[in-house]
């Protein structure tokens, strides 16, 4: 069970780096033509984002299964 509180905080962490970014990158657009570095910064949390909410999302059919086998 820890496991699974532990992916949901990292989402929740990588949720708020994603938003930051995202806010960053519009703030710099409306200043000019942003470097490359910084159009590109919301896609590694992106990508963390992605795998952790597969995970959180498949979840409860790994459990569902589990407990049906079991029974």
């Amino acid at each position: 069970m820890k496991w699974n509180k532990w992916v949901r905080q990292v989402h929740r962490w990588l949720s708020i780096a994603f938003t930051l970014t995202v806010i960053a990158n519009f703030v710099a657009m409306g200043l000019g033509e942003p470097p490359a570095w910084i159009v590109y910064s919301p896609l590694p949390p992106l990508f963390l984002l992605i795998f952790t909410g597969l995970y959180m999302f498949v979840l409860p059919y790994v459990i569902g299964r589990r407990t049906s086998k079991e029974a």
